[in-house]
């Protein structure tokens, strides 16, 4: 799947995770299902690149629940926290987008947040990897 030109791959069953998302891609993204989206993209981190402000407003005109949990390097417990919550809060039959740059944050925030839960570091490793981010040097 992808959003205006950015892919968007499934990590888990309620969890996806995506590069840089635009405020015009809101719309698409809550037509394919999605509840939720946890921007873990600094602000100011490029030149060009849409605000967390911006994007929020986007998304909530969409019907999207939006957490704002910024990670530079390695996300810390922070952002882990925030994850862990928009996680804990979807329903059933929810989808969440967590996106940054690349999506490499994001798949490390995830990682992380379940891991709080008890996850197997290899089954997150396993489930990263199938969606094209290597976690094997993260520290689970």
């Amino acid at each position: 799947m992808t959003s205006h030109n950015t892919p968007v791959r499934r990590i888990s069953d309620q969890i996806w995770v995506a590069g840089q998302i635009r405020p015009e891609a809101m719309r698409e993204l809550a037509a394919a299902g999605f509840s939720h989206l946890v921007n873990h993209r600094p602000d100011e981190e490029e030149p060009g690149q849409p605000s967390a402000d911006q994007i929020a407003a986007a998304a909530e005109l969409s019907g999207l629940k939006v957490v704002n949990a910024p990670v530079r390097g390695l996300p810390d417990a922070e952002a882990v926290t925030a994850t862990r919550q928009a996680i804990d809060s979807l329903g059933p039959n929810d989808k969440a987008l967590l996106f940054c740059r690349s999506g490499m944050r994001s798949a490390a925030a995830w990682a992380m947040a379940e891991r709080i839960r008890g996850a197997d570091p290899d089954v997150l490793r396993a489930a990263a990897a199938e969606a094209g981010y290597d976690l094997s040097r993260l520290p689970l």
